[in-house]
């Protein structure tokens, strides 16, 4: 077995200089705002979702984060509560075997060979990123970003172009069972190259849901709970691929926010209302790209832009 790897650290942090009372002041207003917001969503999904048992309905099981801080290190944590070694193997996939989502409506022989070959060995790509902002969305998606994506360093979302002009870092983390060797978890940690914020640092998976007939890619995200998002694959007939989480209800796609409730159980909301969409094609000039939209309320928010292209071989 290869031996264990970590994952790059982010600098050090400086020490914060000394605040005028004009800026004291600010920096209070905006940790009241971060303060309710946070709050807010924790109780709106306490009072309002599904309470479940830990081990009840394996398909929502997920390892889950704690207050404050995510970044890079959530993957070390799991790792060491879950007593799980770190590899970064350089052609690691995201979904090691592409037929583990055949199913009765999905034939993954019919999807393009290089689509396939990218999520089998997607740590062997690198990627290059656009953006754009709907103008009904910006405001909201700011609000998350600025007051809650920063502070725990998860779910970045690059809302001005100029973020991503210097591209995207992407890494594949294997967290892996000692013993046996089996992949527990894959990570798929992608950070903006200009400032070293954490656009997702996700674990991805295949796994059934109840109302689907084909399985799902599984992603969550670690965050206070976990965001999770099950995504039905498409096949479309120029062979492209489409991951969709618009289900209709409970135990379909979509989006489910997971949080804790007491030591035995989990409050579960199926948010109905935001989709995820992903195109995943090749050009007329052969080259490998993803279109990335997502919707709250039928609007879109953002649309993310990918170019997915071999990595040099050092």
């Amino acid at each position: 077995m290869e031996p264990a790897a970590s994952l790059p650290k982010a600098a050090a942090p400086t020490a914060k200089p000394i605040l005028s009372p004009s800026a004291d002041k600010r920096s209070m207003l905006y940790d009241l705002i971060a303060f309710f917001l946070e709050k807010g969503i924790n109780l709106w999904v306490r009072t309002t979702g599904k309470r479940i048992r830990v081990g009840d309905e394996p398909w929502l099981r997920c390892p889950l984060g704690e207050r404050g801080r995510i970044g890079t290190g959530i993957y070390e944590r799991i790792a060491r509560e879950e007593n799980l070694e770190i590899k970064v193997p350089p052609g690691a996939g995201l979904i090691p075997n592409f037929n583990a989502l055949r199913g009765p409506g999905f034939d993954p022989d019919a999807i393009h060979p290089a689509i396939r070959h990218f999520y089998e060995h997607a740590a062997a790509y690198r990627l290059e990123v656009w953006t754009e902002v709907a103008l009904l969305g910006r405001f909201f998606l700011w609000l998350l970003v600025e007051f809650i994506s920063r502070r725990m360093d998860q779910l970045n979302f690059p809302i001005s172009s100029l973020e991503v002009a210097k591209g995207m870092s992407s890494e594949v983390v294997q967290l892996i069972e000692p013993d046996s060797g089996r992949i527990v978890y894959t990570g798929w940690l992608r950070r903006l190259k200009s400032s070293g914020h954490v656009i997702y640092a996700g674990l991805y998976s295949t796994v059934q849901v109840p109302g689907e007939a084909n399985p799902c890619v599984k992603v969550t995200f670690p965050c206070d709970g976990s965001a999770n998002v099950y995504l039905a694959p498409v096949v479309h007939p120029d062979g492209s691929f489409g991951l969709d989480s618009s289900g209709s209800a409970w135990g379909h796609s979509g989006f489910y926010r997971i949080v804790r409730s007491g030591t035995d159980g989990r409050r579960v909301r199926y948010v109905k209302t935001l989709h995820e969409l992903f195109h995943v094609y090749v050009d007329e000039e052969g080259v490998l790209r993803t279109e990335h939209t997502i919707s709250f309320l039928s609007l879109t928010i953002i649309r993310l832009h990918y170019k997915m292209s071999p990595a040099p071989i050092n």
